[in-house]
């Protein structure tokens, strides 16, 4: 049983590596994806698993972007970038809205929209947006072409789209946060890393808020578990991250808006069935 246990733990980190980083919605895969594959853990350590092996997906932006991440540079003595000092500052500032609401009524919102129905909206909608903002940009000259480039106005605003991630599951943080870059004038390319950089303190936080929750008494079943989880995660995310930031360099992104309407239909009809 600790085998098939493990396969499974396996499988949703295939998933979560996948799904972090396209804006398709790691959240109603992993509804959906629960409802087939069950792991036979308490509801405690599934909610504490979803979230945490999230830390392995980070871990890839950290490894494949360290150089643009790391401000402390080797030179005659330790050197600071101040460059990306300032874009941590912004990330910070962007971090700000998403992380008052979680913080003060995650459960609440939890308890209201962590339910196929809203996902499954949540999904179809913002696919539908994803198809009505690229067609509007198609052609479009970018305001913005660089990280440096992103104003603390901006950053915030980016903050507000990543904050409706955060209140309506199904949204995708990546995937709101990157049509809201397109929308303030974000080039695709921007709107990503600025996106993928952003998780790495919102992640963070979240899943030590879990472990702490939680607690660290683990059995050696469950830690075998979340460290499959974690490292699956990783591996695949930097193979997703490294292949999406190929792919829209030449492509927009409506492809996944049709997924997402496509999969949100899906998950609809399947628990109005079921």
């Amino acid at each position: 049983m600790e085998i098939l246990e493990l396969l499974k733990a396996l499988f949703f980190g295939i998933v979560e590596g996948i799904t972090e980083w396209l804006p398709v919605s790691s959240t109603g895969h992993m509804i959906l994806l629960d409802e087939f594959i069950k792991l036979n853990v308490s509801a405690a350590f599934l909610e504490l698993f979803l979230v945490v092996i999230q830390l392995g997906a980070i871990m890839a932006v950290v490894t494949i972007f360290w150089s643009k991440l790391f401000p402390f540079k080797k030179g005659q003595g330790l050197k600071i970038d101040r460059s990306i000092m300032m874009m941590w500052v912004k990330i910070v500032v962007s971090c700000i809205p998403a992380a008052i609401v979680g913080l003060k009524w995650s459960d609440e919102i939890d308890a209201l929209f962590y339910n196929y129905f809203a996902v499954s909206i949540a999904l179809i909608v913002f696919g539908i947006a994803f198809i009505i903002i690229e067609n509007r940009h198609k052609d479009k000259t970018y305001r913005i072409n660089s990280i440096a480039e992103i104003d603390f106005k901006t950053a915030f605003l980016i903050g507000i789209f990543q904050l409706v991630a955060a209140v309506f599951p199904g949204t995708s943080r990546s995937g709101a946060t990157i049509l809201g870059g397109l929308i303030l004038s974000l080039n695709r390319t921007v709107a990503a890393e600025f996106t993928f950089f952003m998780a790495v303190p919102v992640m963070f936080g979240a899943s030590l808020l879990k472990i702490i929750k939680f607690g660290l008494a683990f059995s050696q079943s469950e830690l075998l578990i979340l460290l499959v989880g974690l490292v699956t995660a990783y591996v695949v995310s930097v193979l997703v991250i490294r292949f999406l930031m190929s792919y829209i360099k030449k492509h927009d992104f409506k492809v996944f808006g049709w997924y997402r309407i496509v999969l949100g239909i899906i998950v609809l009809s399947y628990f109005s069935i079921f």
